[in-house]
């Protein structure tokens, strides 16, 4: 048996079920990149605000690439389990939001329609760092783009113009800085290339708002879902697990239409920056030092290294010395409170976070949550720099080196002695360059750091 609209009465009692009828609510959201975060959060956020009363924000979700995750999803019925997981064990509940995934290239006209739609308010995304195709100096690589989300968006705005339907919500949910404007800014430039007129509608009409983002949602394993099975008695091949805590902060500038998201924890605010430059730099920060010193220090999850003495001292001070004086919090905004917060998270061992996991795609994830923090810090880092050596060696090592640059990675920074590593990554002409420049006195203690972590 699977998890589907026909086998929900047969699910435990004590795991909960949409009290609304999915099948009933209108397609609100089209959202790029469903993957396990986005089923956990935004889906979670259109769950809550349906299961209150109100409609028409179910969502399309758009896969890119691979026909996993329409594999996983649309034999239920676009149904799924979302699993918290605390030190008071799991609770499950299934999720009714998601109607459907289509599959960019096999289904695009589907895809257009469902954004040219009436109903449709928002287009969300979750298409990591690299699915914004931006090029070397800043602007949209036109040939990258070509395989990305822009094209679809493109043809369904058209459509929208042509019908003189209103414009959208265009909401980024990446870890990136200032999202939504770059996310505006990329677009524009994208239909100012391929679309002129289209573009001058898009200004016109369409916002896109910042946003924060913030829940840990390991991806799941064989074995969770065959626990989840035995729990359930029937399968569930797209559930979902992830951490009790969540939190959404969005910028006040919708085009039209939205979900009360504030009413289900959300916070609606005029500046994200205060919010999402402390995740980066304290929380994505730490996780990835944790992810390179752990992965070394022979681990496997986040909370064997937060474990390891050496590294939670790492932890601590990263966030309350290195990233926290760097930050100018908003009114309320409590940073030491925050720092305590994630410790408490990092520790939960019924998460099992993979450090693999959090390693990926280091190269394009490092200048905003390292480089900026030791642009902007008026000492010495000592945490970020032994992470940067434990970065180094992850590089070397190659056993869990997954990136968009891993080629280069190995060509150009493994070869080299440990100072060229430094100057070709970060240095004035290096493939990170940043505000910082590692100076000597960097250079020594990354140095240290690396004799020590591999000693």
């Amino acid at each position: 048996m699977r998890l589907g609209p026909d086998t929900l009465r047969h699910l435990p009692a004590h795991v909960a079920r949409p009290p609304y009828d999915p099948a009933a609510q209108a397609i609100g959201v089209v959202h790029f990149g469903l993957g396990a975060f986005a089923r956990a959060h935004l889906a979670a956020y259109c769950d809550a605000a349906m299961a209150s009363g109100e409609s028409g924000w179910a969502i399309t979700g758009v896969s890119l690439r691979s026909r996993k995750v329409s594999e996983q999803v649309n034999p239920q019925g676009g149904l799924y389990t979302l699993t918290e997981r605390s030190s008071d064990g799991p609770a499950t509940y299934v999720v009714g939001a998601l109607r459907e995934v289509l599959v960019a290239g096999r289904q695009s006209e589907a895809i257009v329609e469902r954004i040219a739609a009436p109903t449709c308010h928002i287009v969300s995304f979750t298409v990591t760092e690299k699915g914004y195709c931006r090029a070397a100096d800043g602007s949209v690589d036109a040939n990258a783009a070509g395989a990305s989300f822009y094209p679809l968006l493109a043809a369904a705005l058209r459509r929208r113009m042509d019908d003189g339907l209103p414009g959208l919500t265009l909401l980024s949910c990446d870890n990136l800085p200032s999202n939504g404007r770059l996310l505006g800014e990329l677009l524009a430039g994208w239909l100012q290339h391929e679309a002129p007129d289209v573009a001058e509608w898009f200004a016109a009409n369409c916002t896109t708002p910042c946003t924060m983002v913030d829940r840990i949602v390991p991806a799941s394993t064989p074995g969770d879902l065959a626990a989840l099975e035995q729990r359930l008695g029937m399968a569930d091949k797209a559930g979902v697990f992830t951490e009790t805590f969540s939190q959404f902060v969005i910028e006040d500038n919708f085009a039209g239409p939205r979900p009360a998201f504030d009413r289900y924890g959300a916070q609606i605010v005029a500046d994200v920056a205060p919010f999402e430059t402390a995740k980066l730099r304290m929380l994505n920060g730490a996780h990835s030092l944790l992810a390179y010193r752990g992965l070394q220090a022979g681990h496997e999850y986040v909370h064997q290294a937060m474990a390891d003495p050496a590294i939670r001292a790492a932890v601590e001070r990263l966030m309350r010395e290195e990233a926290a004086p760097t930050l100018r919090p908003a009114p309320g905004q409590d940073l030491s409170s925050y720092a305590a917060q994630l410790l408490h998270r990092f520790d939960n061992p019924a998460l099992q976070h993979r450090l693999a996991q959090i390693a990926m795609d280091g190269s394009q994830k490092l200048p905003q949550r390292w480089l900026a923090t030791l642009a902007a810090a008026e000492g010495p880092c000592p945490a970020i720099l032994s992470g940067i050596a434990a970065f180094l060696w992850h590089v070397k090592d190659g056993r869990w080196l997954d990136d968009p640059l891993a080629d280069w990675l190995w060509q150009e920074v493994a070869a080299r002695r440990l100072d060229g590593q430094v100057t070709a990554l970060f240095g004035p002409g290096g493939l990170l360059r940043s505000e910082w420049i590692p100076s000597s006195e960097d250079i020594a203690m990354i140095e240290a750091a690396f004799e020590e972590q591999t000693a």
